[in-house]
């Protein structure tokens, strides 16, 4: 008896035995309670448990054949190997998710990802391979989304990198006008002040810009950052912390030094 005959669901009586089909999930991994313990991780900025945490996930829901639960988890893994620099990693997640999408994908998740893979290919040097991707993420957007919708922040903030990238400065600069006009009316102002801050990171390199024109971007990054409205969370920690390099890198040590460790007591705390 071949071993594969053992590998068999039970029925019932009136539909007999049957094998179970080759491509068909034998089960589904918990992808809220997944998303909601990484959160937890990010919130502590616990980044070793948040990597083995997607790790076991990832081979549980290929155990289970459950390609939707592991292109959540990839998706995950994307930007997680991108925060910790493992280029291999992340550019192994990213053919995988691209893979899990398919040749079609029609909703605003998939843009996403191709966002979330696109900015991936971006941060290790790819910029030009990644432009496909923003295309193809912008036009789910459009489909979906209305104009002003927050995700098109994201993705014009992240467009205006490569494009900078490539020295297409006056595309790019378009770019995160556009996402400044969304985000400065929504709640998530914090997103404007990475944006401000791209801007001035971008304009040494263009000839047409000034030191005016950083030193008022980075006093419109600060404004945001030090309002005393901004919630004393995680997301807010995340983005000190990533913001307090770029004052440092123009002279401002002191003001870094203040948003790392205002960030570091925000995570301690959660």
């Amino acid at each position: 008896m071949d071993i594969e005959d053992l590998k068999f669901n039970f029925g019932c009586a009136s539909c007999g035995y049957k094998k179970q089909a080759a491509d068909k999930p034998l089960g589904h991994i918990p992808v809220s309670r997944v998303i909601e313990k990484l959160d937890e991780c990010f919130s502590r900025n616990d980044m070793p448990e948040a990597g083995r945490l997607l790790d076991y996930w990832r081979k549980e829901a290929v155990s289970l054949r459950d390609s939707r639960g592991e292109l959540t988890v990839v998706s995950e893994q994307i930007g997680y190997f991108r925060k910790t620099g493992e280029k291999e990693q992340a550019l192994e997640a990213v053919s995988r998710a691209l893979e899990l999408i398919g040749q079609d994908p029609d909703n605003v998740s998939y843009g996403t990802i191709l966002l979330n893979a696109a900015t991936t290919l971006k941060a290790f040097g790819k910029a030009e391979e990644a432009l496909p991707l923003y295309d193809q993420a912008f036009a789910l957007y459009k489909a979906h989304l209305a104009e002003d919708d927050v995700l098109f922040a994201g993705y014009y903030n992240n467009y205006g990198l490569a494009l900078a990238d490539l020295d297409r400065y006056v595309e790019a600069e378009a770019a995160y006008q556009k996402a400044l006009s969304i985000v400065l009316k929504k709640e998530n102002r914090l997103g404007g002040a990475i944006t401000y801050l791209n801007m001035a990171q971008m304009y040494p390199y263009w000839d047409e810009k000034s030191a005016a024109d950083i030193k008022l971007c980075l006093e419109k990054a600060r404004e945001i950052l030090e309002s005393p409205e901004n919630e004393q969370n995680g997301y807010y920690a995340f983005v000190l912390s990533k913001c307090a390099p770029a004052f440092r890198e123009f002279g401002k040590p002191d003001i870094a030094a203040k948003m790392e460790t205002l960030s570091e007591e925000i995570y301690a705390g959660n």
